[in-house]
């Protein structure tokens, strides 16, 4: 219990640096962050992406600076997305289980320069190589199935994980996937390879320069509302989290990030588990107007909105300001 003021003032421990540093409850370090990167084709590229001001893709060499620059700031993961070429995007998305496709190169190239200096964590959707952009596979309807889907996303997860994938991170939503990537990585020989399902993932209107960046967004028929999730629940969001832990998810993922801190602190009181966020393209993107706009300064606003992730309980966070905010960390 607080004693009565003026026993008790709150802002004794407020009132020098040193004495605030010492009652800090919330810590953020470089170890907090995974940096997501997108990969194109070609050597020697790097193509801005312009509704994401400051984000590039990188052809497969790119990647790899990008990995080692990584390893100096240090930030522990990179999440990859592919930018996959009209020519190799089809209804069926066949271009996910390609052995040597733009994916599992920069995943081999990574490892091949860095080892285990850093986890490369790979998203598990059919949205990248699809020529409808949606998730998984349609029917003559438009709608998106899920039991063939799923096989699907189970070929693709093992070629990833072949590639040296550390952390298989399933974004399709689809029911059961989890625990199907799971028996398949068991039975494969991959039995250490780790899934962070993205158990939590709303039909949000925070993703269209992820759209962009990945090239889907002009491909897109209809939405996505049939699979990923109303952003009115937020008890849906527990069973997801459950189903997905009891299948075989090692952590889980709420997105986007910060308009949905309420559903993290929930999923973390529930499940005791590591809790993720992605602090998607439209969030980074609003960011980056309010600073061209003077309307705020970067370096405070990116580490005060990590924080809050953190405060709300995650482990870490996907964002795009990763390389920068562990700059400023390690300053």
């Amino acid at each position: 219990m607080t004693g009565p003021f003026p026993a008790t003032r709150l802002r004794r421990t407020r009132a020098t640096a040193w004495s605030r540093a010492l009652h800090r409850e919330t810590l953020l370090t470089p170890a907090d962050l995974i940096w997501p990167l997108f990969v194109t084709d070609g050597t020697g590229v790097e193509e801005p992406i312009g509704s994401l001001p400051g984000v590039s893709r990188w052809s497969v060499d790119g990647i790899v600076a990008r990995a080692r620059e990584a390893v100096d700031l240090g930030i522990p993961v990179l999440a990859l997305f592919p930018y996959t070429q009209s020519g190799r995007r089809s209804a069926d998305g066949k271009e996910a289980l390609n052995p040597d496709n733009l994916m599992c190169r920069a995943i081999a190239a990574i490892k091949q320069a860095c080892g285990d200096d850093i986890g490369v964590l790979t998203d598990v959707a059919l949205d990248p190589y699809t020529d409808h952009g949606q998730d998984g596979l349609v029917d003559e309807a438009g709608y998106v199935v899920n039991d063939a889907t799923v096989d699907v996303l189970v070929g693709q997860s093992l070629n990833q994980a072949r590639a040296g994938a550390d952390i298989i991170a399933p974004s399709d939503m689809m029911d059961g996937r989890i625990g199907a990537i799971r028996d398949a990585l068991e039975q494969g020989g991959h039995a250490n390879v780790q899934i962070m399902s993205y158990a939590a993932k709303y039909a949000s209107a925070f993703y269209g320069p992820f759209r962009d960046a990945v090239g889907s967004r002009g491909l897109l028929k209809g939405d996505k509302k049939t699979y990923q999730m109303d952003p009115a629940n937020a008890e849906e969001a527990l069973r997801e989290v459950e189903l997905d832990l009891a299948e075989g998810a090692d952590s889980v993922m709420v997105k986007p990030g910060l308009p949905y801190l309420d559903i993290v602190r929930r999923v973390k009181d529930a499940f005791e588990v590591p809790v993720f966020a992605y602090q998607v393209s439209g969030e980074y993107a609003m960011i980056e107007a309010a600073v061209a706009a003077g309307a705020g300064e970067r370096d405070a606003l990116v580490l005060e909105t990590l924080l809050a992730f953190k405060r709300a309980g995650c482990s870490g966070m996907l964002t795009y300001h990763a390389a920068h905010a562990a700059r400023l960390l390690g300053a």
